[in-house]
């Protein structure tokens, strides 16, 4: 038969074979820096609108003569969108042109007489006066004449045309809407915690689409809802896009809690809304503590516990080690 001894031995060595070899494991290791707040990425809903927004009217009453433009036309500062029957006031200028051309000729001509003492100096008087008059009536026959024109304020895009050729109207009746096609801001209600942390003049960073563009907070007003705590934060653009696209603002704020950032993967759900992270022991072992979690910030988490500033936490956690594992730091 068999030897008892050799029997023994094989039986102990199938023992072995069942209990986990807990072999020096080489590890990453996260060096623990304890701090008293952390920093949370706030977004806040955003409209962007155009800088300037108006509505084009004519100055006197008429009738539409020309309309140059329609919605969604590109116009530049001071191109002819619209005028009115223009040949009355056209008239007038003319002949209000034709006067001052002459009453100043005339004053002229006895301004050169009086050096060598030909003129009166009632007559000299009389027709400096002439001159001041029909100056005085050409500007506004000029004026007049404008009134039946309406120009581009700035660059911009027709939105809307209220009218046709032919319409009879009355000043202030509008005409067209134009946006600002150069400049868009960003219109935020700002809450109470936000306002204290955001400064006129700096730039801050909008998610619009899935791109990240800076604007500079311009003003803060007051908020137009009655008993509202939030103030209207406006914000200019550097870039322009099209008005209407949803933005959203970027403000980190700071959360007063002590505690540390961890790798997210460091950690393994416990018991009780608990999580647990092996820090590296004094022996060099693998050992348990226990946190709890506060915040994820992509691959990180802010955990509060007893781990001290210092200790050194094992990257990959249970996915890693068992405790009581003797770890080498893999650097």
């Amino acid at each position: 038969g068999e030897h008892p001894d050799t029997m023994d031995k094989i039986i102990i060595s199938l023992l072995f074979l069942t209990m986990p070899v807990l072999a020096e494991k080489y590890v990453d290791l996260h060096e623990v820096t304890i701090v008293d707040a952390y920093g949370v990425d706030k977004m806040l809903p955003a409209k962007v609108v155009p800088k300037r927004q108006s509505t084009l009217g004519f100055e006197v009453p008429g009738k539409v003569k020309i309309i140059n433009v329609d919605i969604g036309d590109k116009v530049t500062q001071g191109e002819l969108l619209a005028e009115l029957e223009d040949s009355e006031a056209l008239a007038l200028l003319n002949e209000a042109k034709a006067n001052l051309s002459m009453a100043e000729n005339t004053f002229e001509r006895s301004k050169a007489l009086d050096q060598v003492n030909y003129v009166s100096e009632q007559r000299l008087e009389n027709e400096e006066f002439g001159f001041l008059i029909a100056r005085a009536k050409h500007d506004r026959a000029l004026t007049k004449f404008r009134q039946t024109k309406i120009l581009a304020p700035y660059d911009g895009i027709i939105q809307s045309r209220l009218l046709d050729e032919g319409s009879i109207v009355n000043p202030s009746v509008p005409v067209f809407e134009i946006l600002d096609s150069k400049t868009v801001e960003a219109r935020v209600s700002l809450p109470k915690s936000i306002i204290k942390k955001v400064v006129v003049g700096q730039k801050y960073a909008f998610i619009i689409g899935d791109q990240s563009f800076d604007a500079t907070l311009t003003r803060m007003a007051p908020m137009s809802s009655k008993g509202s705590d939030n103030r209207l934060g406006i914000f200019s653009f550097d870039a322009f896009f099209n008005p209407g696209e949803t933005a959203r603002l970027v403000v980190n704020v700071k959360q007063a809690k002590r505690g540390t950032w961890v790798p997210l993967n460091a950690l393994s759900q416990a018991e009780q809304g608990l999580w647990a992270v092996f820090t590296v022991a004094s022996d060099n072992s693998a050992q348990k503590d226990y946190v709890e979690l506060i915040h994820i910030e992509k691959s990180m988490a802010y955990v509060s516990g007893t781990l001290k500033t210092g200790d050194r936490v094992i990257v990959g956690g249970a996915s890693k080690v068992a405790e009581g594992q003797a770890v080498r730091d893999s650097q």
